[in-house]
């Protein structure tokens, strides 16, 4: 079979799943209920917006930025029900509550680590002698420490910590098997601090996210697969008919994430260019189908339940999530262009990646369209700030991921730093973002207790926004230039490094602003946790309007 009718038969294949899919949809014959996307709202509950530890004058205001309350008189049978569900609803809170504290405290740990060692190595890029005394200390192996606490430390740790808490209130029945969770945390972190230190001495595999040597990555895999077991517990004891599509995308990451590593991490399995093949399937494989499915669910649950109205099309949540499934798989093959592989795979790849527009769009469209007419909350609550941001940047990156994968840009982007600022626009502007309003919600619910200082909150947000900006602009614009330097075969390479002196210094400033957000982040996250700092009576919110509500203590 040639290359040509593997291509088209690829491209058929996909496309006709695509429209047997929406044909189903338009069907309706994977869901009767129409009322699908109100799963997560108790009776009476749209058109109520929702704020932890919000006072009801609080409640007030926020309620009169989001428009007129929308909801139905409930009579006393209607009442007595919805105090029955909240009733539910804190049950599965305070059977989720330590569990997703370890996990989010896990993550802030990781969070300072990650940060503090990317840091480092992004000064070492344009001040290369600066602490080169220990081995450990050059760029090699700290560049490398700082992406692995990234990928094993902050990000899956952030992930499943609000995946575990949101599991129970989707499936209305309490979590099921958290001590296996907690167990699995300690036997992950202890994984993960082994071979950050054999990185730091020198020992690792060699590949791209994954490094860690495979005899350490076996307490991964037993850490994950006990943090598996209480999801998989409270599913099967679930009070729901419909699985919200949060729970797809949840499962579904938590099913593709272990394949993913297995098959990465198998020894001696991959050899010459198929190790490079394998390595790229994985390294962008653990991205779209683990980190990005794991922010997704967090959107499709905290943005509607913020703003009180179900997501606008529950069908194109759907169809992101399938076409997401369709189409990811291959796209990490756009990295070997240019390599010794097979043309038809890389050809492949290009198409896959361009197909991704379609669940991009699905969900762009549907994040707009729920929050028509409600933007003025986002003035109000920190949650909905970093999430809608969140979202946002999502759909840039990826459509930039997806140009990005054409041979006319990857000539000029591939082996620079624009690729290294759009890996950081999905990780960090999209995935990053999300958790970070994700725990912002959370935590008060963990915790019974309230974010103790509101303006951190806005002080966060904004250094972390203006850093990322530096970051971004400044690493784009300094790979693009470099590309071009190196196209241009009268320039010799070195022009292609000193070109980028200014935009690794802008990088270093943007990271240094950044840091300061997270340790921001991290201090007002410990003071909420041993509960220091005043104790107020409303919502963390970052504004109040003045005569609706009044931050006590603030």
């Amino acid at each position: 079979m040639d290359t040509v009718t593997i291509l088209l038969s690829s491209f058929i294949l996909s496309i006709t799943g695509l429209f047997v899919f929406i044909w189903s949809l338009r069907k309706r014959l994977f869901d009767n209920n129409v009322a699908a996307a109100t799963v997560i709202f108790s009776e009476g509950e749209i058109g109520q917006v929702e704020e932890p530890s919000a006072s009801p004058k609080q409640m007030e205001g926020l309620q009169k930025s989001s428009g007129p309350d929308e909801r139905q008189p409930l009579d006393a049978a209607q009442k007595a029900h919805l105090q029955e569900e909240l009733l539910e609803r804190l049950q599965a809170d305070r059977s989720t509550a330590f569990v997703s504290f370890v996990f989010l405290s896990c993550a802030v740990v990781w969070l300072i680590v990650a940060s503090l060692a990317g840091l480092t190595s992004s000064i070492k890029l344009h001040e290369p002698d600066w602490l080169t005394q220990q081995a450990w200390m050059t760029f090699g192996r700290l560049r490398t420490i700082h992406l692995n606490a990234v990928a094993y430390g902050w990000a899956p740790m952030a992930a499943l910590g609000t995946a575990i808490w949101m599991l129970p209130r989707l499936l209305k029945t309490e979590l099921i098997g958290g001590r296996f969770a907690v167990l699995g945390a300690m036997i992950w972190n202890a994984g993960l601090i082994a071979g950050l230190g054999c990185i730091a001495v020198g020992l690792n595999d060699g590949l791209e996210w994954l490094e860690i040597p495979w005899q350490v990555d076996i307490l991964i895999v037993i850490g994950g697969s006990l943090v598996g077991l209480p999801l998989v517990f409270t599913l099967q004891n679930r009070r729901v008919d419909h699985l919200y599509v949060s729970i797809w995308y949840m499962g579904a990451a938590l099913f593709w994430f272990p394949i993913l590593f297995l098959i990465g991490n198998v020894p001696g399995l991959h050899i010459g260019v198929e190790q490079a093949t394998m390595n790229w399937w994985f390294g962008h494989n653990v991205l779209g189908l683990f980190y990005t499915p794991m922010a997704l669910a967090s959107v499709y649950y905290f943005l509607p339940k913020i703003i009180g109205r179900p997501v606008q099309s529950y069908n194109l949540s759907l169809l992101g999530f399938w076409t997401l499934a369709f189409f990811y798989g291959q796209v990490g093959g756009h990295h070997l262009i240019g390599g010794p592989v097979p043309g038809w795979l890389v050809t492949l790849s290009i198409v896959q990646s361009m197909m991704m527009l379609v669940p991009v769009i699905s969900f762009s469209v549907n994040q707009h369209l729920t929050m028509r007419g409600k933007f003025a909350t986002l003035i109000y609550s920190p949650t909905l700030r970093f999430i809608v941001l969140g979202g946002m940047m999502y759909t840039l990156s990826s459509i930039q991921g997806s140009f990005e994968a054409l041979r006319a840009v990857n000539t000029v982007t591939h082996f620079t730093h624009f690729t290294v600022a759009h890996a950081h626009l999905g990780l960090y502007g999209f995935f990053t973002m999300v958790m970070f309003g994700a725990i912002y919600f959370v935590m008060p619910r963990v915790m019974s207790w309230e974010w103790p200082y509101p303006k951190l909150i806005a002080a966060h947000f904004w250094l972390v926004v203006l850093g990322f900006s530096i970051y971004f602009i400044g690493l784009t614009t300094g790979g693009w230039l470099q590309g071009m330097a190196m196209l241009d075969a009268s320039k010799p390479f070195m022009d292609s490094v000193s070109v980028t002196i200014p935009y690794l210094k802008s990088r270093s400033v943007g990271g240094a602003i950044m840091t300061l957000g997270h340790l921001v982040f991290a201090y007002h996250f410990v003071a909420m946790a041993l509960r220091y700092g005043p104790r107020r009576t409303g919502a963390a919110l970052l504004h109040t309007k003045p005569a609706a509500s009044v931050l006590v203590g603030a």
